[in-house]
């Protein structure tokens, strides 16, 4: 009893005097309870970033081979045996086939770079494009890659001489182009093409037709070499009286290209083959009377097969002539003759 008064006294010494009211005295002011402002409030609301929502991937993407191979299986699975795929995907793609600054004509922007260039009527009288169509990109490197890099380097030499203000330089991937390769009639790469007229007069060169050299290709366009050539002139070329026909074509196979291109090659080599294998059958599958001929044979084959497992059949014996007393085969047998016989008979 006496621990717990000493424990409560030392419990009141540590007690704040602020809780102990002397009560109100007379001429004390009144003091009277306010509202207290209230207090600025110290949990603030997280925003909560909502999730983006991906645009849905066409055909051709979900095939793509960069984004195959930098997905997070194909990178674990390349970790495994110490491959850097990401890292080499990035270096394959980072390698430059050709200088990016001339310009890369497609079917797409054909009409707005060159049909539908803003010139002034002296600028388009003047005006002459020095087009490579390029095969490179497929990988084979030959005269493609080295008349793409002649090609580059009379491009610098030009830029850096600031000459030849009327010629524009461009680019066809002939890979990736069909319309306008189609319609100008080209089945093979690489060429060098000379267009004026906005497409409507056009001059077409093989490799082995100029000196592939950058300041021969540079004097080439500076002194005109080329209007020694003649222009493309046919029923089926630009102004011609089958033109539409070739526009019509082209269309077509660009549209079956486009298509094609998104399917994936091992299906493509399997439809291919599927096709073929259909076609060669149906090519020698034999007509009506090579199967009646066939059946003849196996018929007769069948009935000779049947001849042999029977065995010979029983020889009979020779018949007798009932007078003479000599068989038929006795009397067919001719007499030998000696040689005196036959003499006398002489």
């Amino acid at each position: 009893m006496k621990l717990a008064t000493l424990g409560l006294l030392a419990c009141l010494l540590f007690v704040n005097a602020q809780y102990l009211s002397e009560g109100w005295k007379p001429g004390q002011e009144v003091h009277t309870v306010t509202d207290a402002a209230p207090a600025d409030p110290t949990y603030t609301p997280v925003e909560t970033s909502q999730p983006k929502q991906s645009k849905p991937l066409r055909l051709s993407q979900l095939f793509d081979i960069n984004r195959l191979l930098t997905s997070d299986p194909a990178v674990a699975m390349f970790s495994k045996f110490g491959i850097n795929i990401t890292e080499r995907v990035q270096l394959a793609f980072s390698n430059k086939l050709w200088d990016e600054r001339v310009p890369l004509i497609t079917d797409h922007n054909y009409k707005d770079i060159i049909v539908n260039e803003q010139l002034t009527e002296q600028e388009e009288k003047d005006r002459v494009w020095m087009i490579v169509i390029s095969s490179t990109s497929s990988g084979q490197e030959g005269v493609s890659k080295f008349l793409d890099e002649v090609f580059d380097n009379a491009y610098n030499e030009t830029q850096v001489a600031g000459d030849l203000p009327n010629v524009r330089w461009g680019r066809i991937d002939y890979l990736n182009v069909t319309h306008i390769t189609t319609k100008w009639n080209i089945w093979q790469a690489p060429y060098l093409v000379i267009l004026k007229d906005r497409g409507q007069s056009l001059r077409f060169y093989r490799p082995q037709h100029l000196r592939l050299r950058p300041d021969s290709l540079r004097e080439f366009l500076a002194q005109e070499g080329w209007t020694a050539t003649a222009p493309w002139k046919s029923i089926w070329g630009p102004g011609g009286e089958r033109e539409w026909l070739m526009d019509h074509f082209a269309t077509v196979l660009t549209k079956i290209y486009n298509w094609t291109v998104v399917v994936p090659r091992w299906i493509l080599l399997l439809i291919s083959g599927t096709v073929g294998s259909i076609l060669i059958n149906l090519m020698h599958k034999p007509g009506k009377q090579t199967a009646q001929a066939v059946e003849a044979q196996k018929r007769s084959q069948a009935q000779e097969k049947q001849s042999v497992e029977q065995g010979p059949a029983p020889v009979s014996a020779p018949a007798t002539d009932s007078e003479g007393g000599t068989s038929g085969q006795a009397a067919l047998t001719p007499k030998r003759t000696t040689a005196r016989q036959r003499k006398a008979a002489k």
